[in-house]
């Protein structure tokens, strides 16, 4: 499987504190390598078909597509802005 980063992604990856960069990048590096695992809370985004959500720290989601083989990262951030506008 592989990983694509949309600019609003990049974007608001930035913007975060180291911290929780690395936060990402684990929860990043635990889905690739199996999308059940517990910790994450994949879930899909209510009110969507094909937008699901998963979490990196308390308060830090990042939202995603899968299509085919791929995993294309849509949004990062602190949990309501990031959940209003997947």
């Amino acid at each position: 499987m592989r990983l694509i980063r949309t600019e609003r992604f990049k974007r608001a990856y930035r913007k975060l504190e180291n911290q929780e960069q690395e936060r990402v990048k684990q929860a990043l590096v635990r889905l690739l390598a199996d999308r059940t695992y517990p910790a994450l809370r994949v879930k899909r985004v209510q009110g969507t078909a094909k937008i699901w959500e998963l979490r990196a720290s308390r308060d830090i989601r990042v939202t995603f597509e899968i299509e085919d083989n791929t995993i294309i990262l849509r949004n990062v951030g602190h949990h309501d802005p990031t959940l209003k506008n997947p």
